[in-house]
């Protein structure tokens, strides 16, 4: 018997793990590196691309709907495919990491979709990578039950019509994963993600009835939901899989993607399956692309940007009005409380503020929305089964009542808040703690009853950077400094050492994240993203 091929790619500075060669096998990874050489290319073109409009956007300080693709928004008689039954009925997505343990309470929470994210609920350590993968295989395998070897509690998956379908979430374009390389280069984390998930599981999906799903996270263009489609159709045809199998529902997470919906569903038609209103991210956009653009685009404290506020309304509603004209779903937003064990008063406070959010989601013609915890599944299966009933889905509410202008979109001073003092602090606190675990390899933290992920993140240290550069005066009449901000964070990080304790916070990555974050927030050269400079930080 002859040997078998070398590997096209190296695996590079990665402790060997178990069962690594199962995902890492040599067939997998001819697939990666045939992604990588077909689509790197025009991924880097992509992200050259963004550069070009962000500079644009300082110059101009405004958007616009494109005029070069009206002809694909005024056009009325395209859809996207119809949808699988397995995806037809979203009321509820539960969203999280793919760890053992959350992989197992996800798929048995009740909620119709589990979004497995490698992406902003995940630190990409090479374990990370590497065991999500697994988990998901050994899932769909039913090999995934396991015993906490800490509490002793045993996990174990229900009956397979109970389980929620598995939408995974790959690393947005801009990521690379420093672990795989081809020719000396690191491959895009994106490719890496959605090849080796693929690979090995889309055959055993379509054999369980159902597929593999996506969702597209960070897009800001049309033109790189096209570069997507052009992976699923090679990728379909690499595997011999009928082609509109794969199935992709688009992050609308970007102000740049709010003004191209349309031309993303048309670009992803043969497999798209819906749009979803990602808030945070949404607003770390704006600041980022607006932050050259004066005191009518600096944001008050995240918390009081609620989806209520006139250009978050703007954004849902062009969503569901967008998505139903089409066909496709419209997923809403994430309901990101985690129940207190001690306090039943801030649980029945936090309730009746998710029970509001999610039945104004379903009363506007959303289909489904996102929780972060499976307490909060019962709370939006309520709101949405009291406006869907027995109904899969209400994508025959066209919304023809709705009209926004691209004005509307960008009317951030519409918003009757400013930022506060405590709001400084609020970002300054989420900042390091979710840095230093992050640091460690966990990608979603609970934080003062909120579940936190990379998202989050970006809009806390991206607030400092604004209110800083915007020389923000806050209620109690101190101005927003590099120095206030400094002082703040010390004074949390003595906080931090006194809550718990001089051993846990030697042995933690608290003075990493400390500097980290005020790296990101006060560099007067603004970084693009909070986690590049992080990955490089990252251990593992």
């Amino acid at each position: 018997m002859s040997a078998p091929a070398p590997s096209p790619l190296a695996v590079v500075d990665a402790d060997t793990l178990p069962r690594q060669d199962e995902v890492l096998d040599p067939a997998a990874l001819a697939f990666v590196a045939e992604l990588h050489r077909r689509f790197t290319p025009r991924r880097d073109e992509l992200l050259i691309r963004r550069h070009e409009r962000r500079a644009e956007i300082a110059r101009t300080s405004t958007l616009d709907f494109l005029p070069e693709t009206a002809a694909v928004r005024a056009d009325d008689s395209w859809r996207v495919a119809p949808s699988p039954p397995a995806l037809n009925d979203r009321r509820v997505e539960i969203t999280g990491p793919t760890d053992r343990k959350m992989t197992i309470n996800a798929l048995n929470s009740g909620a119709r979709i589990w979004l497995a994210d490698f992406e902003d609920a995940s630190a990409p350590t090479w374990e990370n990578v590497i065991t999500g993968q697994l988990n998901l295989m050994d899932a769909y395998a039913r090999k995934v039950d396991f015993t906490d070897p800490v509490s002793g509690k045993s996990y174990a998956l229900k009956p397979a019509d109970e389980l929620a379908t598995v939408v995974t979430r790959p690393r947005g374009w801009h990521l690379d994963e420093r672990h795989l390389r081809f020719e000396g280069r690191a491959v895009p984390g994106a490719l890496v993600d959605f090849g080796l998930y693929f690979f090995h599981n889309a055959k055993r999906l379509i054999e369980l009835g159902k597929g593999p799903y996506f969702y597209l996270p960070k897009t800001e263009s049309y033109l790189e939901a096209r570069l997507w489609n052009d992976v699923f159709v090679f990728a379909q045809d690499y595997l011999g899989i009928p082609q509109g199998t794969v199935r992709a529902t688009v992050l609308i997470e970007t102000i740049t993607a709010a003004y191209e919906m349309d031309e993303i569903l048309y670009e992803l038609r043969d497999h798209a399956s819906g749009l979803n209103a990602g808030r945070w991210d949404y607003l770390f956009s704006i600041v980022k692309n607006f932050r050259d653009g004066g005191a009518k685009f600096v944001l008050p404290d995240r918390n009081a940007v609620t989806m209520t506020a006139p250009f978050m309304r703007a954004y849902t509603e062009l969503l569901v009005r967008t998505c139903h004209k089409r066909g496709a779903h419209a997923i809403g937003g994430m309901a990101a409380f985690i129940p207190s064990r001690r306090d039943p008063e801030v649980n029945k406070v936090a309730f009746a503020k998710v029970k509001d959010d999610k039945d104004r989601e379903a009363a506007d013609g959303f289909d489904g929305s996102w929780v972060a915890h499976p307490d909060l599944v019962p709370i939006a299966l309520a709101s949405f089964d009291a406006v869907l009933g027995e109904r899969p889905n209400q994508k025959d509410r066209l919304r023809e009542d709705v009209s926004v202008t691209a004005a509307e979109l960008i009317a951030v001073d519409s918003l009757d808040a400013k930022p506060t003092y405590q709001g400084l602090i609020g970002a300054v606190q989420v900042g390091i703690r979710y840095i230093e675990a992050w640091l460690r390899g966990l990608g979603a933290v609970a934080i003062f009853n909120l579940m936190e992920d990379a998202a989050t993140a970006e809009i806390s240290r991206s607030q400092i950077w604004q209110w800083i550069n915007a020389g923000v005066v806050f209620e109690n009449g101190e101005t927003a400094t590099a120095d206030l901000a400094r002082k703040i964070a010390a004074e949390e990080l003595a906080a931090i050492r006194g809550e718990i304790g001089e051993e846990a916070f030697t042995a933690g990555k608290w003075q990493q994240a400390h500097d980290l974050l005020l790296t990101v927030a006060l560099d007067e050269n603004y970084e693009e993203f909070l986690t590049l400079p992080a990955y490089e930080q990252l251990r593992g």
